[in-house]
């Protein structure tokens, strides 16, 4: 057997122990005298769908970038799958690869074909062979729906196109978190339904994921839940049906209120 066919058979819906995938204690994070995160305490479950949202500036994508340790915080821990994590953990390199992160703005390779953006890690990081990471690739790609754009360069496809190209490099490396940071934001209206419907795929295939977006539809269609921050605190959090239509902090019928 391959080492392509090896990581493919290491399906998304994986057998839960019922420990959380992460869990989050007391994490504070400061940018000099600016408190961004405050006291964070979160577990997400294996399989969970975790929508984030709240005004800009709230501390939502400083959290993500925490848990994937792309931020230092200040206070607190992180355990990704049951092992605590810190900057200096022997293990931090492994945990990068097992949370995957999807950014606002795509981050592709110009100089690279779509393909050859997809399988730059599996090759670079994973140092699999070119012939097992390209079997790899057009699985993703075929995934997101982006198979036929598999030799051209970003430069000819669309925002959305290239979103989905994203999507497909986070997961060729077989994460087993998802995070996605405002991943339609940068996205004309007309495309941001071709990468929700990836990630609601993936939500349907059991991928733990934590979503930070302004999407208020994906949040109540696909969420298990949805937490709301402001001033870097969660200030509440439940299931879409209650947050939404009957939120209980003053805090979070304002947002609503405003956005809705």
């Amino acid at each position: 057997m391959n080492q392509a066919n090896t990581v493919l058979e290491n399906d998304i819906n994986q057998e839960t122990d019922g420990k959380p995938m992460i869990t989050i204690n007391d994490l504070s994070k400061w940018y000099g005298k600016l408190k961004v995160l405050s006291n964070i305490n979160l577990e997400v479950a294996p399989q969970e769908v975790v929508v984030v949202i709240g005004a800009s500036g709230s501390g939502k994508s400083t959290l993500l970038r925490c848990i994937n340790f792309l931020e230092k915080a200040q206070k607190g821990t992180i355990n990704i799958d049951g092992v605590q994590v810190t900057h200096k953990s022997k293990n931090l390199h492994q945990v990068r690869k097992d949370v995957g992160m999807v950014f606002q703005h795509f981050n592709l390779f110009p100089h690279m074909t779509v393909m050859n953006n997809v399988i730059e890690g599996l090759i670079q990081v994973k140092h699999m062979k070119r012939g097992d990471a390209l079997e790899l690739g057009a699985e993703m790609l075929e995934k997101v729906g982006m198979s036929d754009k598999a030799e051209v360069y970003p430069s000819v496809i669309s925002g959305g196109q290239k979103q989905r190209v994203a999507i497909a490099r986070a997961l060729a490396m077989n994460p087993k978190i998802m995070l996605f940071d405002e991943p339609t934001s940068a996205l004309d209206p007309e495309l941001v339904g071709e990468v929700l419907l990836v990630m609601k795929d993936l939500a349907k295939e059991g991928m733990t994921m934590m979503v930070v977006t302004h999407e208020m539809g994906f949040a109540q269609e696909v969420a298990d839940r949805v937490i709301y921050m402001d001033e870097g605190q969660i200030i509440e959090e439940g299931k879409p049906e209650d947050v939404f239509s009957n939120p209980q902090n003053e805090r979070t019928q304002a947002f609503l209120s405003h956005i809705l």
